[in-house]
Parts: structure tokens; sequence; C-alpha cells
């Protein structure tokens, strides 16, 4: 990994509203000047796949949003979709199914991929892509995830992404706001 590779992934991180980011010190090391450091660690683990993402997030209880789910909201679509749309979090109908985007703001979504999409000429269908959000649990009240939360799952949506490798991501939501 290069200094530019480095820097896109901090860039991307940042994007989702990560700011801090934490790993373990490597054991100290005294080496020589003239020695090279050794190479960065991948950020995404080698042979990732939307499978071994969930079976890591398991019965997720690594922040508070947690305690008011119903079901984890992990992701829809085709695994080596084109396109992914990531939204912010789950409200109660994807909370209460487990599938993002299935309320009144997923059913305009799956309108605007089918039908205004194919007026465009461009014949695609909500199964041709992948639907996601950042935090894969419903915050209360349909809020706004807080940066924690985002920062607690935005290593699994980077990883959902990476394992993915669509040609564009569409983001969904409020506008990002500072707090």
């Amino acid at each position: 990994m290069d200094a530019d590779d480095l820097r896109n992934y901090l860039e991307f991180y940042q994007d989702l509203g990560i700011h801090d980011l934490y790993r373990r010190p490597a054991p100290r090391v005294e080496a020589a000047p003239s020695a090279q450091l050794p190479p960065l660690p991948p950020m995404v683990p080698e042979g990732d796949s939307l499978l071994k993402i969930l079976e890591d997030i398991g019965d997720c209880r690594r922040c508070p949003l947690h305690a008011g789910r119903t079901k984890l909201v992990f992701g829809v679509g085709d695994e080596k979709a084109p396109l992914v749309f990531v939204g912010e979090g789950p409200g109660a109908d994807e909370d209460a199914q487990g599938i993002p985007f299935v309320g009144r703001a997923g059913q305009l979504l799956t309108q605007m991929i089918e039908n205004t999409a194919k007026k465009e000429g461009v014949d695609i269908l909500r199964k041709d892509v992948y639907i996601c959000n950042v935090v894969k649990c419903r915050p209360p009240e349909n809020r706004t995830p807080e940066p924690e939360e985002m920062a607690t799952c935005g290593e699994f949506l980077y990883r959902q992404l990476s394992a993915i490798r669509p040609k564009a991501i569409c983001a969904l939501g409020g506008r990002p706001h500072a707090r």
C-alpha cells in the first residue's frame, strides 16, 4: 500500500464521518536507521465476502443501537452489483424485516431504480443493485446516526463496498452535519 492508497482510505473514512481510527500497536522492534518499515496490513481481510462480513458482525453489540433493534439490517442485492445505494440507517419497517429500504423510502427508491431509470433508457431492476446502510441497527425514533455509531459500523460498510467493488456508489439520506 502506498501513500496515495492510505490517503484514499483515510479520506473515505472521513467522508463517512469517521474521524478516529484505532490500531493495536505493533510490538516495538528496534531497527537500524537504514531498515525499511514493514508494509501496512490490508484494510480488508484477504478473500473477504459478504457472508464472511455478516458472520464477523454476528449478533453485534458494539454500540448502543443494538439495544433497540429487532433485526440487524445488513444489505440485499447483487453481490457483484455495479451500483450500490447506501442509506444512513434502517427505519421501523427495515428493523422489523431485516431488509434495507422496504418502507416508504424504499418504495420510492425502488420506483426510482426501476421506473425512472427505464424512462431514461437505463434498464435496471432493484435486484441488479446492492442496497445497504451505514449503520446496521435502527437508531431510536429514526434519528440520524451518531458519529460514534457510524464509526463502529463504518468498518463493515467499508468491507461490504470492498467485497462488491461497485463502479458507482449512491449515498442516500440527510446532509452531513457537525455535532
